[in-house]
């Protein structure tokens, strides 16, 4: 099970680095930007870009820590050596 803390050492690392998480459905979510993730005790709030060629709205998608299985941070193939 995922904790809130776990997702906050990710979201207050100096520097910030992007990170994704997976979850038990295998679906997968990329937090690129701290304010783009709401961390409270149970849950997280994500919001995702809308896809091109679709509404415009804001897509948040609110999930549960419990149904999280990995958090790993995004290595960009420029930062790789």
């Amino acid at each position: 099970m995922m904790t809130s803390s776990k997702v906050r050492e990710y979201l207050e690392a100096k520097p910030f680095m992007p990170f994704r998480f997976k979850m038990a459905s295998g679906q997968l979510f990329e937090v690129r930007h701290p304010e783009m993730i709401i961390v409270s005790k149970t849950s997280v709030r994500i919001y995702s870009s809308p896809e091109p060629n679709s509404n415009p709205e804001p897509n948040w998608h609110d999930v549960s820590l419990l149904l999280m299985e990995t958090l790993q941070p995004i290595i960009s193939p420029t930062t790789e050596h």
